[in-house]
């Protein structure tokens, strides 16, 4: 009976001491480093060495701090060894709107595991996607024969400047550790039709465009004249308008004037000329109502 009072203990003891060691210590290598975190907080960084954590309380994620290296512009199969080119990154457009086919090699690696591991989810992609950016952005500023002869060495050097700069500000725990210009060589056949079609497209783009203008250019002073003629034509008839108004309320005035002096003549110079006016070709004939005296005679 006290053999099994003390047997249970120690089996416990012996289980916990177990699970202690299987998953309290760790072993960071000489070109890792590792971070533990404790529910969702970072703890600490280790580099080399053993160390000890709470079992199944903290936990240790181990980061690969080696170099690390890749191709834009072309891949390569691991069993075989062989490269086979992909145009989609490595075809690219120059200053001079030629096409070249131009492959880079970068060599980076993991500055800061904390920001490697939580700043980002594929940092490696986003690496790989600054690069084509910065490749893209500097190939386009310099002419084909450049590219292909004496301006590799600037190309890079740019690239990589640029590149730099970009992860600095991404803060994605990684920096680029070297960078070169692989090959560049005219594209394919294939390829330079492709881009040959949207040049033609580009062309006949700016074409229109410039066809537009042209005309907005020509009839927009036609417009703007035949504007200027409504402005001015209705600028003439409103002062006509204006000074024919002004000129029957005088008219008006003075003739109230003469009919307050001289109330009958004025209407019946009034009558008489309101006649003329509208019969103008009519003969005006006074008569006291007897024919035998009517002045003139004339034909009835």
């Amino acid at each position: 009976m006290r053999q099994q009072k003390f047997f249970a203990p120690a089996v416990i003891v012996i289980a916990i001491a177990v699970l202690v060691a299987f998953d309290g210590f760790y072993t960071v290598g000489e070109q890792e480093q590792a971070v533990v975190t404790m529910f969702g907080s970072i703890i600490r960084t280790d580099t080399a060495g053993l160390y000890f954590k709470l079992p199944f309380i903290q936990r240790v994620h181990i980061v690969d701090m080696t170099t690390h290296g890749t191709g834009i512009g072309y891949s390569t199969d691991k069993r075989t060894g062989r490269s086979s080119a992909n145009e989609e990154e490595s075809v690219m457009i120059t200053s001079d709107f030629n096409f070249v086919n131009i492959d880079f090699y970068l060599e980076y690696k993991v500055s800061d595991p904390v920001a490697y591991l939580y700043n980002s989810d594929n940092p490696a992609q986003i690496l790989r996607n600054m690069l084509l950016s910065c490749i893209r952005g500097v190939v386009s500023d310099f002419p084909v024969d450049e590219v292909i002869t004496t301006g590799k060495s600037q190309i890079q050097a740019t690239v990589r400047e640029r590149l730099t700069e970009m992860l600095a500000k991404s803060n994605i725990g990684l920096q680029c550790v070297n960078l070169t210009v692989q090959d560049a060589e005219p594209p394919t056949d294939k390829i330079i039709q492709a881009f040959k079609e949207v040049e033609t497209a580009r062309q006949a783009r700016e074409t229109m465009i410039n066809s537009a203008r042209k005309y907005q250019s020509e009839q927009l002073p036609l417009a703007e004249a035949k504007a200027d003629q409504v402005i001015q034509k209705a600028e003439a008839v409103r002062t006509a308008r204006i000074a024919e108004a002004n000129g029957q309320a005088a008219r008006f005035s003075r003739m109230y004037e003469e009919y307050r002096a001289y109330p009958l003549i004025t209407k019946q110079r009034l009558f008489y000329e309101a006649i003329e006016e509208i019969l103008p070709g009519a003969k005006v004939i006074i008569t006291d109502g007897g024919t035998e005296k009517l002045m003139p005679l004339g034909k009835f």
